[in-house]
């Protein structure tokens, strides 16, 4: 189980200093309001990043892939894995605001990354700090931006917009309403970040939800022989939950350990709420 506190979220630098909440340093020196101010002015060119290319070295070498599965990844922008599915919705960055129930997971091991952002969505405030929500496909030039907090300080990603697909559909993460795309996009941006989307596979929410806060993360593993008693863990969650932190779980890989509970062997999930119950 893992928390991220997030009162110490805005002390290691003045607001308005580069790598405060509101100046981000620029990750790879982009600059996303400069570099999209050019494209559209270009009028009919969009934004392909070199910094992050859409091809293989970007996706990495995925283990759960055949060689054959990953040649035939295709990296399409949103309006076209649309029209190749057949769809005439046009692409959306956010419909109706974001929530947990918005994404599903693909073929990349990184549930402890979707875990997190399913955190975050019940944080407003924190989602649109990571998610700037100025964001649209109007005044479109293929070209997105999230931020996360990395080494100390806020920093700015830049991506373009092709997703990675494999028969028409997101290889990775995908929205649950089929012409929605902020969450695809935001996993891209972190997959920059970590080096490519393979880096992300097999990782700790604690982590996370560091990168989306800036606060300090803790972790308990409740059987394990030092672990809290029952009483520590509960006032602990309690607390956290109160002060509104982003809190994770997850289930060890242990065959038939959770039979008949409806928990997945060796996953994450958000903690969306705390409940006393007698039994």
């Amino acid at each position: 189980m893992a928390k991220s506190e997030t009162c110490l979220i805005n002390l290691s630098y003045q607001d308005g200093s580069e790598g405060s909440p509101s100046n981000p340093a620029k990750f790879k020196n982009q600059d996303f309001a400069q570099i999209k101010a050019d494209y559209i002015r270009k009028r009919g060119q969009l934004f392909e990043d070199n910094e992050f290319p859409p091809n293989g070295h970007s996706l990495g070498d995925l283990p759960d892939m055949s060689p054959s599965e990953e040649s035939g990844v295709k990296w399409l922008r949103p309006a076209d894995l649309l029209r190749e599915q057949g769809k005439k919705d046009k692409p959306a960055f956010c419909t109706d605001g974001m929530s947990r129930f918005d994404f599903g997971q693909g073929k990349v091991g990184n549930c402890w990354f979707l875990s997190a952002i399913s955190a975050l969505t019940f944080q407003k405030n924190l989602m649109e700090q990571v998610v700037p929500m100025d964001q649209s496909f109007e005044d479109y030039a293929g070209i997105f931006h999230f931020r996360f907090w990395r080494f100390g300080k806020w920093i700015d990603v830049v991506i373009d917009d092709y997703l990675p697909t494999i028969n028409k559909q997101l290889l990775s993460v995908s929205s649950k309403c089929g012409n929605e795309f902020w969450a695809p996009l935001l996993e891209k941006a972190y997959a920059k970040v970590c080096g490519s989307y393979a880096d992300m596979r097999g990782g700790s929410s604690s982590e996370a939800c560091k990168d989306f806060t800036g606060g300090v993360n803790q972790i308990y593993h409740p059987t394990e022989a030092n672990a809290p008693s029952c009483d520590e863990l509960w006032l602990t969650l309690s607390r956290a939950t109160k002060c509104k932190s982003l809190i994770c779980c997850g289930t060890l890989h242990k065959k038939d350990a959770l039979a008949n509970t409806g928990l997945v062997d060796g996953h994450a999930y958000s903690v969306t709420g705390i409940t006393e119950v007698n039994s």
